[in-house]
């Protein structure tokens, strides 16, 4: 269980520099401290995830906010990297993309996502929609504890 007395860790995928803004500033508005990592491709997450590269001190993130649509990598290989790799199955990852196409959700359900989110385009929306994510997935459920 991800112990409240520590920060949470995020990883948010997302190549959109104005959907990094606005997530940013949706987790400051939030009532947890949060930490949020962003990489902006594929091969970068992968990079963070396994602590390679540039990234060999990375935290480990309790939480993996992805988009699917991203250059290098896109998102669907990504989250089939993530749920093959033993050391990073158990991180939820949950989908936030634009992407409303049947097909998308049920390759990432099918990939192990843990949660769709179509994001919304609009500002306020957009700020429930993180706002639902951080009570839900940082206040209620209950996240694996991982070895760092």
């Amino acid at each position: 269980m991800v112990k409240k007395t520590r920060p949470v860790n995020i990883l948010l995928i997302e190549d959109n520099p104005g959907d990094v803004r606005l997530t940013q500033e949706a987790f400051k508005e939030g009532h947890l401290a949060v930490n949020l990592s962003v990489v902006m491709d594929g091969v970068e997450a992968i990079n963070y995830l396994r602590k390679t590269g540039k990234y060999t001190e990375a935290t480990t993130p309790d939480l993996i906010l992805l988009d699917l649509n991203l250059p290098k990598r896109d998102g669907r290989e990504v989250l089939e990297d993530i749920k093959a790799d033993p050391a990073l199955m158990f991180i939820p990852v949950v989908v936030l993309t634009t992407s409303n196409a049947e097909q998308d959700i049920l390759k990432t359900y099918r990939l192990h996502a843990n949660c769709y989110i179509n994001k919304p385009v609009d500002f306020e929306k957009f700020f429930d929609v993180i706002q639902k994510i951080e009570e839900f997935w940082l206040s209620t459920a209950i996240l694996p504890t991982m070895i760092r």
